[in-house]
């Protein structure tokens, strides 16, 4: 049986992919913030909730140690874990910046670097990080500063990782959505045309495709799913 990590469990896109790749067979060993109310995010005997603090470096890497312990092997990991504030420059302080890089960033390499380990080793996996547009796009970064500065890092340490993982079958992949249908959205902007935005399980199955022999030969670092925006 394959084993996937997904942090962020509890979130509209991480609980989507929890979901699909629970329905595909694997064993989905999820993550929660420790905060969180405590509810179960699904039930289902596939699936482990976990309590992770993922801006804890040494929790994080006991975590992934742990998994590796009990199954030897993690086929792929889904890193939906970040958090999003509107800034300007002018309004923009570099605690600000700070915040944004430690819940867009650390939260991502925390897992990612332990779990890369462990596929290189296995020499094959998937890791799948969420990126913004604007932090791919500069042009679309204005107004939020700190957001846009700390998403752009998961681009570059995409490369990287891909750089290292040269000669084994182990991809890191960005995913890079256009806004993401969710109740809170729809409530933050009630005006916009929610026809164009995507659906979480839209972008949970392209993760899952990404996971599949049809698309093992595929290299390509960052995968759009706009819809119609």
């Amino acid at each position: 049986m394959k084993t996937v990590i997904v942090t962020g469990a509890a979130g509209n896109m991480g609980k989507a992919v929890v979901n699909r790749f629970l329905a595909e067979g694997f064993r989905v060993i999820g993550t929660v913030d420790p905060n969180d109310n405590g509810k179960k995010v699904v039930e289902n005997s596939r699936f482990e909730q976990m309590e992770v603090d993922l801006k804890n470096e040494a929790v994080t890497h006991k975590f992934v140690a742990d998994v590796i312990v009990k199954y030897q092997h993690i086929d792929a990991a889904v890193l939906t874990v970040g958090g999003f504030a509107m800034g300007k420059i002018k309004d923009t302080k570099t605690s600000d910046i700070a915040q944004q890089y430690q819940l867009n960033f650390e939260t991502a390499y925390n897992i990612a670097k332990p779990v890369f380990a462990q596929m290189m080793k296995q020499k094959n996996g998937r890791i799948f990080m969420v990126g913004s547009r604007s932090g791919l796009d500069v042009a679309t970064g204005k107004g939020m500063v700190g957001y846009s500065l700390a998403k752009s890092l998961i681009f570059r340490l995409a490369e990287i990782m891909n750089e290292e993982a040269k000669g084994n079958n182990v991809v890191t992949n960005v995913i890079v959505p256009s806004t993401i249908d969710t109740a809170p959205n729809r409530a933050a902007m009630p005006n916009a045309d929610f026809d164009t935005w995507v659906k979480p399980e839209a972008i949970a199955n392209a993760i899952h495709f990404y996971c599949t022999e049809d698309a093992a030969a595929i290299r390509e670092p960052v995968i759009k799913i706009y819809n119609h925006a």
